[in-house]
């Protein structure tokens, strides 16, 4: 009875300051950021959560926030070093961290890669000056360009995190920035529409987003133009060229495992029980940081995935994906079989949603154009 591959994310919760499109938890930094003392929070987090992994060894590792590039390259080598000692890592374990633009320095970009980030993610959202300005970006144009100049020269692997369907923004724009990050060649592209979420600034007074029409010439075009550059989707919002997928990524949406540190990370771990069920456990820390310092307080929550509940989140995941994944995937990552979801299967199929394959769990591209309603049919 095989478990999922094993992963590891890392939450560092601080920004500069907080984007108006923001719903991820991240706080404003203090004057002084505590980096020693959180480095060591996480370290005895992933004490308290390491009797989960059973020996397992880690695929990857993720370092998110917030900006985690706001920490020294000491701090993240510290933290490395902190991690390797406590659990093991595949040997060619992808290690990703987020940076963002506006904290660029290039001698901190070199720090990194000798403490072992082996992939950088930068934030860059837009190259225009206007649009960084609507979406509260505390970098610049020629800071983004600085940066993902400097990211693809220093790291093997890079992604590009780019928005489109921005306030104000014309479809030329929105392939302007498309066009300027290609021009890097880096080896993975996050390109995705804005979107207003809950909870944010932007929520509370929505800026004016840009007409159906002109939002469907951005994704057609900006689609045809990285296909034209080698670059494929194999995610909803994720584009990359041949072994540039995002393993960490993929092993989320193949409904992997993953240990979550850090104020408001979040896993998610399987295991046997003493009579061979598969069970599935959720764990939640506090998104606080000052709750998060203290020991008592750092685990928020936990629950396990009830049977019933396990087809749905597969498929939340699994159909972001452009090539889905196998039924003989399902059965493993959930215990439970693809029968009980036959009705819904059968639906989606008749709607031209799910591609026409008993063996296949995958969108049509149609399915992937309506995906929210796609998803909607496993709530039912």
């Amino acid at each position: 009875m095989s478990l999922p591959p094993l992963s590891l994310y890392v939450h560092i919760p601080w920004c500069i300051r907080k984007c108006p499109y923001c719903d991820f938890n991240s706080h404003a930094a203090p004057e002084q950021l505590p980096e020693a003392a959180y480095v060591d929070a996480l370290l005895e987090d992933l004490d308290a959560e390491l009797p989960l992994a059973a020996g397992r060894p880690l695929q990857s590792i993720f370092i998110g926030g917030g900006t985690p590039s706001l920490f020294s390259a000491a701090a993240i080598d510290r933290l490395l070093q902190g991690i390797r000692q406590r659990i093991a890592l595949v040997a060619d374990a992808e290690i990703t961290l987020e940076a963002n633009p506006g904290t660029f320095e290039r001698a901190r970009f070199e720090g990194y890669h000798a403490a072992g980030i082996n992939r950088l993610s930068i934030g860059v959202q837009s190259f225009n000056a206007e649009h960084l300005q609507r979406l509260g970006r505390v970098h610049n144009p020629d800071d983004a360009l600085r940066a993902a100049d400097a990211a693809v020269a220093i790291f093997p692997r890079v992604n590009l995190d780019l928005m489109h369907g921005l306030p104000g923004q014309s479809v030329e724009q929105a392939l302007s920035d498309l066009k300027q990050a290609l021009d890097f060649d880096p080896g993975h592209l996050s390109w995705y529409q804005l979107t207003i979420e809950p909870n944010t600034e932007f929520h509370a007074r929505p800026p004016q987003l840009p007409v159906d029409e002109s939002l469907w010439d951005i994704q057609e075009q900006g689609q045809a133009l990285l296909d034209t550059r080698g670059y494929a989707q194999y995610e909803i919002s994720a584009y990359a060229r041949p072994e540039q997928q995002a393993r960490h990524n993929l092993n989320y949406w193949q409904f992997g495992d993953y240990l979550g540190i850090g104020a408001g990370a979040h896993g998610k771990i399987s295991h046997y029980d003493n009579d061979g069920q598969l069970q599935i456990l959720r764990r939640h820390k506090q998104r606080q940081p000052k709750g998060y310092f203290e020991p008592a307080r750092r685990l928020a929550g936990e629950e396990s995935i009830a049977l019933d509940d396990r087809g749905f989140e597969f498929m939340l995941n699994a159909l972001r994906l452009t090539s889905g994944t196998s039924v003989d995937l399902f059965k493993t990552r959930t215990g439970v079989t693809v029968s009980t979801l036959e009705p819904v299967l059968n639906r989606a199929r008749q709607m031209g949603l799910l591609v026409d394959d008993r063996s296949l769990l995958a969108p049509t591209p149609q399915g992937r154009l309506f995906l929210n309603d796609l998803l909607a049919l496993f709530l039912d």
